[in-house]
C-alpha cells in the first residue's frame, strides 16, 4: 500500500502544478479576485478559487487508483468513507468556488455546509459512534441521538476552522498540509490502505498548490480551498473515533489543534470584548504575530511549527494507547497543551493584550519564593 500512496502522492503533486497556473487563469478571467481591504494582509489584488485545482487533482488521482485497489483494503467503510468524502467535498467546493466569485450571504453557505455534513452522515453511513474517553474501561457506544448531531458539529466546525486561519500566504494550506500528513503517519501505523491513498493524495495536491501560494502568493486558494480542506480533514480525522482500542477521543482534535484552537480563543475574545462571535477581527493568531514584529514568512513558519508540534503529540497519544500507556499520556499531553496554549495566548495577546492571568500568577509565585528565600 505504500508503493500506491507513493503513486497516488506524484500523480496528485503533478496534477495540481499543472492544473493551479490554468486555475489562476480561469479566476482572473471571470473575475474571482481577491481586494484588498482593512481587515486583510495582502495589498495587491489576487486570484482566488485556487482551492479548484487541489480539488481537480485529488479527485482526479482518487477516480483512476480506486478500480486497481485490491478487495481486501476496502471494506463497506472504507467504500463510504471515499464516496462521502468525493461527494460532500464536490458540494463544498461548488460552495466555495461561487462564494470566490459572488461573496454569498455567510447563512447560505452555513446551511450549505450542513447539507454536505448531512450527505455524510445520511447518505454513507459515516458517523462518530464509539468513543475512547480517557480513563474508561473501553470504547463507550454512542446512540444517534447524540452520535448523528456531534458529526455534523465536528464536520461544520472543522470546515469553517481552516477557513478562519486563510490570512496569509501559504498559511491555510501548509498548516492542512500538516494535519494530512499526521492523519497519513497514523493510518500508516494502523495499516489503514484507504486512508493512506485518500491522504497521500490530498497531500500531494496541497504541496503542488503551496508552490503557487507560499509567500510571495501568486493565487489564493480562496473558500473553494479552505472549505474543501477543512471538510476533508473533519472526515478523515474521524477516523480517530473508529478506530477500536486504538486512538483516544483527544487524537482527532491534537492533529487540527491550530485552527481549532485559534477558532477558541476568537470565540473567547469576542465574547470578552463583547462583540458578536462571527464577527471578523485581526486578533487572529497570524494577525498577533505579525503586529509583534514578525515578517509575512516568519509568521506563517512559526505556525507550521505549533501545528507539526500538535501533530507530532497526536502521534505520540496514538502509538502510546497501542502499548497500553494511552490513558496517562493522555492525561499528561492535555495538561501540558492547555498550559502552553494559555501562556501562549497571554504572551501574544490574542484574547487581551493587557489581561495576563497565568503568567501573573506565577510571577506573583516566583516573587514570593524568592522573598522568602531572601528572609531565610
Amino acid at each position: 500500500m505504500v508503493g500506491i500512496g507513493i503513486a497516488g502522492f506524484a500523480l496528485a503533486l503533478a496534477l495540481s502544478l499543472a492544473l493551479t497556473p490554468l486555475v489562476k487563469k480561469f479566476a482572473v478571467k471571470i473575475g474571482a479576485m481577491d481586494v484588498p481591504d482593512h481587515r486583510k494582509v495582502h495589498t495587491r489584488i489576487m486570484p482566488r478559487m485556487g482551492g479548484l485545482a487541489i480539488y481537480a487533482a485529488f479527485t482526479a488521482t482518487i477516480l483512476l487508483f480506486l478500480p486497481w485497489l485490491p478487495d481486501r483494503l476496502l471494506s463497506d467503510h472504507d467504500e463510504n468513507l471515499i464516496r462521502g468524502l468525493l461527494v460532500g467535498g464536490t458540494m463544498i467546493v461548488l460552495l466555495g468556488a461561487l462564494d470566490d466569485r459572488f461573496q454569498l450571504n455567510a447563512k447560505l453557505k452555513f446551511l450549505v455546509q450542513i447539507a454536505a455534513a448531512c450527505v455524510v452522515v445520511f447518505g454513507f453511513d459515516i458517523k462518530i459512534n464509539l468513543v475512547n474517553i480517557p480513563f474508561g474501561s473501553a470504547m463507550q457506544p454512542m446512540g444517534d441521538w447524540l452520535s448523528i448531531p456531534l458529526t455534523i458539529f465536528w464536520i461544520v466546525g472543522v470546515t469553517n476552522a481552516i477557513n478562519l486561519i486563510d490570512g496569509l500566504d501559504g498559511l491555510a494550506a501548509g498548516v492542512s498540509g500538516i494535519a494530512i500528513g499526521t492523519i497519513l503517519v497514523m493510518a500508516a501505523l494502523m495499516g489503514q490502505g484507504s486512508v493512506i491513498l485518500l491522504s497521500a493524495v490530498l497531500l500531494g495536491g496541497v504541496v503542488g498548490f503551496l508552490f503557487f501560494n507560499f509567500h510571495p502568493a501568486k493565487i489564493f486558494m480562496g473558500d473553494s480551498g479552505s472549505l474543501f480542506l477543512g471538510f476533508a480533514l473533519a472526515t478523515l480525522s474521524m477516523l480517530g473515533f473508529k478506530q477500536i482500542t486504538v486512538v483516544s477521543f483527544v487524537t482527532p482534535i491534537l492533529i487540527i489543534g491550530v485552527p481549532l484552537s485559534d477558532t477558541f480563543f476568537a470565540i473567547v475574545r469576542r465574547w470578552v470584548q463583547k462583540k458578536p462571535i462571527f464577527a471578523p477581527d485581526k486578533g487572529h493568531l497570524h494577525h498577533r504575530l505579525q503586529q509583534l514584529g514578525f515578517s509575512h514568512r516568519k509568521t506563517v513558519l512559526i505556525i507550521y511549527g505549533i501545528a507539526a508540534f500538535f501533530g507530532a503529540c497526536a502521534i505520540v497519544q496514538s502509538v502510546a494507547t497501542t502499548s497500553g500507556m494511552g490513558n496517562w499520556v493522555t492525561f499528561v499531553v492535555i495538561c501540558v497543551l492547555m498550559f502552553l496554549l494559555q501562556i501562549g495566548a497571554e504572551i501574544i495577546g490574542i484574547v487581551d493584550k493587557t489581561k495576563r492571568p497565568v503568567i501573573d500568577f506565577v510571577g506573583r509565585l516566583f516573587l514570593k519564593q524568592q522573598t522568602n528565600t531572601r528572609s531565610k
